[in-house]
């Protein structure tokens, strides 16, 4: 196998995706990265990777976390795509196919920017410190759990989604002052 992959014109490393069956993307990849060992080819697969962000919910005043995949059925792989390449990846159980192929061609990189754009978004979630699962609207009365005003209840003034802040007016000293505090630092009250 090994000999005909030497004799092919060589490629680029390139970034492709993987369809894959909803909800089975790290089977796929955890298959991918086995056999890219078992198979020794650490010098044509490079990455394969799932992009996701964590997510935070608070519920009953305790904060939970999950991960949660931005393309929910696709799997991105780094590789230098070969005939041999794409049949292993072709044949990992789970793998649909790639995106961009045409019927008989080989199937298609993504570019450049279009990579760069998603592994941008994928290191910028991982500084991140949290995405929040609850939506808030200006007018409802949160109770901060988190900071030096914990326990305080206030009234959103303010959302900031792109920022995951709120500006939450609370009352200090019997006078009404705003806070600036991130989604994980406050929760909904109850009704």
């Amino acid at each position: 196998m090994m000999e005909t992959e030497k004799n092919e014109r060589p490629k680029e490393k390139r970034w492709y995706v993987l369809r894959a069956i909803s909800g089975q993307e790290k089977k796929v990849k955890e298959y991918i990265e086995n056999e890219t060992v078992n198979l020794k080819l650490e010098d044509f697969i490079f990455q394969v990777l799932i992009p996701s962000e964590k997510v935070y919910q608070v519920r009953n005043g305790k904060k939970y976390s999950k991960e949660r995949s931005f393309f929910p059925g696709y799997v991105l792989v780094e590789c230098i795509l070969s005939q041999m390449v794409q049949g292993i990846l072709r044949n990992i159980p789970g793998v649909l196919g790639f995106l961009g192929e045409t019927r008989g061609g080989d199937p298609l990189p993504i570019r450049e920017s279009e990579a760069n754009r998603i592994l941008g978004k994928v290191d910028e979630m991982q500084e991140d410190s949290a995405a929040i699962d609850t939506p808030y609207e200006i007018g409802e009365n949160v109770k901060v759990i988190d900071g030096p005003f914990n326990t305080f209840i206030g009234i959103i003034e303010d959302i900031n989604e792109e920022k995951k802040k709120l500006k939450v007016m609370v009352k200090i000293f019997g006078r009404k002052t705003p806070l600036e505090l991130s989604f994980v630092q406050v929760e909904k009250l109850k009704e």
